[in-house]
């Protein structure tokens, strides 16, 4: 009871070697650029082409502005964690954590709601229309949002009651949940059954959602004749799977686990994915091999 509260963290990051960090701030400055500058290319695009104006595209809009949100809640203040303090204050990493954990969770449902709309357009092409339509992709991505922010209020409100008395070293590059509850000086565990729930239901169940839509996709391009018609969807599946695996894989093991496991040196790579690598590939991936979005980006930079 007589020990000080800690104001303020320190951010560990990734080395301590000086000859290092210039290599590292480089690296994450490149993805950081990449991701900012394909994911609003995504929304430009699609907000100036009439054409791109379906539930496909919405979905992407939406997982564009998510991993906006998302690296830019952690990488600009990695990128000045490197060349100048590496400190950050109590209602800092407070915003820093409510912001992630809200991004995080909008792109684990928006997975599945990106699923289910392939599913919808592949599997029951007649109904496409009438169950995807203005309205319905307007509200599922409400619920999308509105779900993931009560995530994040909740997670974060009960580590902003956690007193933290102790160190004040985050061993990570940013304020996550894991790295924070081992700076506790109080029982952590019913953060830990909240944040072992949310992956849980946000996590595993959209996962398996995912898998189940994506069974049913392939089950119906086996029943497709062209050989062409064939590769031309399981290249598209693919590409999806690889990225939605990659991620899902990675938020489940950090976050399916006690604190107490936790370590900075076995975990730190598994949260750059996450955090860096996904939101980079991403409008690759979804977005810029596309031949309607390369059409419409050729209209775009011919009209300026």
């Amino acid at each position: 009871m007589n020990q000080t509260l800690v104001t303020e963290f320190l951010i560990l990051g990734f080395s301590e070697a000086p000859h290092l960090r210039p290599l590292l701030f480089v690296g994450f400055l490149g993805l950081y650029t990449a991701a900012l500058l394909g994911n609003l290319l995504i929304v430009v695009l699609v907000s100036a082409s009439p054409a791109l104006h379906t539930s496909m595209y919405f979905f992407l809009t939406n997982l564009a502005a998510v991993d906006i949100l998302c690296t830019s809640t952690i990488l600009p203040k990695l990128l000045g964690c490197m060349v100048a303090r590496r400190t950050i204050s109590w209602g800092g990493c407070m915003a820093q954590l409510f912001f992630f954990t809200w991004s995080m969770g909008a792109e684990l449902l928006l997975f599945s709601a990106m699923a289910y709309d392939r599913y919808v357009a592949i599997c029951w092409p007649l109904h496409y229309s009438a169950r995807m339509g203005a309205r319905a992709r307007t509200l599922l991505a409400a619920a999308v949002w509105a779900i993931s922010l009560t995530n994040t209020c909740v997670n974060t409100s009960l580590t902003m009651r956690l007193p933290f008395c102790g160190s004040n070293v985050v061993e990570h590059f940013f304020c996550e949940i894991p790295p924070l509850l081992k700076l506790s000086c109080a029982p952590t565990g019913l953060n830990e059954a909240m944040a072992f729930a949310a992956d849980v239901i946000l996590a595993v169940g959209n996962f398996s959602v995912i898998m189940l839509s994506y069974g049913l996709i392939v089950a119906s391009i086996l029943r497709i004749r062209s050989a062409e018609g064939k590769r031309r969807a399981f290249s598209t599946c693919s590409a999806h799977l690889l990225v939605v695996t990659m991620y899902y894989s990675t938020v489940i093991y950090t976050y399916i686990r006690p604190a107490s496991s936790y370590s900075l040196q076995r975990d730190k790579v598994v949260s750059v994915i996450y955090t860096s690598v996904a939101p980079t590939l991403n409008p690759l991936i979804y977005t810029l091999r596309n031949k309607d979005v390369k059409v419409a980006l050729r209209r775009l930079l011919s009209c300026s």
